[in-house]
């Protein structure tokens, strides 16, 4: 394929894409589906946990293993795949990244056989997760301000909305499959292959916005990852967003599965879907409180998160009653909230900092940072054997209060 925005004259391979006029206003929609897809490949999983549990007679530390084993392969994927699409253009990031999550996936279909084949399904979605984020969260940002003008800015909130689409319904779809359809290990996986072939296309035809060879090698030190508040602030800030998420729908569920008999799975995804779609209705509020130099929106986003560990605090009291169910709904709304924030936040801020030739560098550091959090549940499944859960909450409550106090103080400095 060769559609690409041309640069305009004088500005070099390095300059951002050009005005409005050049786009048309839907051209982001092919990365964001593949955003999308990737995300529902990632996220499918989550609702099988307990049945794989059930299963394969696993542990809850090897289970939540399978689950954070994704952040293996993630992180590395995203410090390849956001440089080498500064470099090499967009388009040729994120294809192959399409076919990895393809790949990813069918590991997992025999994965009700052997937990080997989760470790490896698992680690092959990470890595392609990690390249099509970074990615393509350069290339909806990009496309998005050509088409809208750099002063919109709406790529951030677009990547949150592609994101926490195919992170809520690939585990609602899944989930629902698994707890009605037979094969429950096999037919939840295929409508992400679907999605995934529909998704191709339309991303090569998507017009490219970064000539091959634009970037130099070795310089992504000076796109803003040495900033002070980058480090301070950014840095900090990062694992909430993932981490929050995480123990809303990897950790709470199992906490009360015992007062859902037969239909654990269904719940599961239910609460993924809930995690997602408040991610998603946060953003207008996100917005709205964002304002440069100050540190409104990362209070706000801390703030949330702090509260939905409250809330699962009051899960961990109550798990052995017909409320605990409840209180996970309600702390995946608060804690989804919380993602949300985090997300545009730190998306916000990294836009900022990052010269346009770095952008999808930088955000990659971002995310790999972000996504250390996808551990979250497996230190808290660990512990959970000497350590009460509901000890472990509070402690993590904690943390996050005590994040927030110090990214608001480096964000007023």
């Amino acid at each position: 394929m060769t559609n690409r925005v041309t640069v305009p004259a004088g500005a070099g391979r390095s300059a951002d894409p050009p005005g409005r006029s050049a786009v048309d206003a839907r051209a982001w929609w092919g990365p964001g589906l593949a955003v999308a897809a990737v995300g529902w490949g990632a996220q499918q999983f989550t609702p099988l946990l307990l049945l794989y549990r059930a299963e394969l007679g696993l542990s809850p530390t090897v289970l939540q293993g399978t689950f954070g084993v994704y952040a293996l392969g993630l992180i590395p994927g995203l410090l390849l795949g956001g440089p080498c699409s500064d470099r090499f253009g967009r388009r040729r990031v994120l294809i192959p990244t399409l076919v990895a999550s393809l790949a990813g996936t069918v590991l997992l279909l025999p994965g009700g056989t052997a937990v080997g084949w989760l470790f490896a399904g698992r680690l092959v979605a990470g890595a392609a997760s990690g390249a099509a984020f970074s990615s393509g969260a350069a290339w909806i940002k990009e496309l998005s301000n050509a088409a809208a003008g750099p002063e919109a800015n709406p790529g951030p909130r677009r990547l949150t909305v592609t994101m926490s689409v195919g992170f809520g319904l690939g585990p609602l779809v899944a989930g629902a499959l698994a707890q009605w359809a037979p094969e429950p290990t096999v037919l939840p996986y295929l409508p992400h292959l679907v999605l995934t072939a529909i998704a191709l296309p339309l991303v090569m035809r998507a017009p490219e916005t970064r000539s091959p060879g634009g970037t130099p090698r070795g310089r992504l030190v000076e796109s803003g990852v040495r900033d002070r508040r980058f480090l301070a602030v950014v840095v900090p800030l990062a694992p909430w967003v993932f981490g929050s998420a995480s123990i809303a729908l990897a950790y709470l569920p199992g906490l009360v599965a015992a007062q859902l008999p037969g239909h654990v799975l269904i719940f599961s995804a239910v609460v993924t879907l809930l995690t997602a779609g408040a991610g998603i209705l946060v953003q207008p509020l996100a917005r709205r409180m964002d304002r440069p130099g100050t540190p409104r929106l990362i209070a706000t986003a801390l703030g949330i998160v702090v509260a939905g560990l409250l809330v699962a605090v009051l899960v961990a009291a109550w798990a052995d009653s017909t409320a605990g169910p409840v209180l996970v709904v309600l702390a995946a709304l608060v804690l989804g909230a919380g993602y949300g924030c985090c997300q545009v936040c730190g998306l916000l801020e990294v836009q900022r900092l990052a010269r346009p030739e770095h952008l999808a560098g930088l955000t990659a550091i971002y995310q790999a940072v972000s996504y250390v959090g996808f551990v979250a549940p497996f230190p808290l499944a660990a512990a959970s054997r000497v350590i009460p859960p509901g000890t472990l909450l509070l402690a993590v409550a904690g943390l996050a209060a005590l994040t927030l106090l110090w990214t608001s103080w480096q964000a007023r400095r």
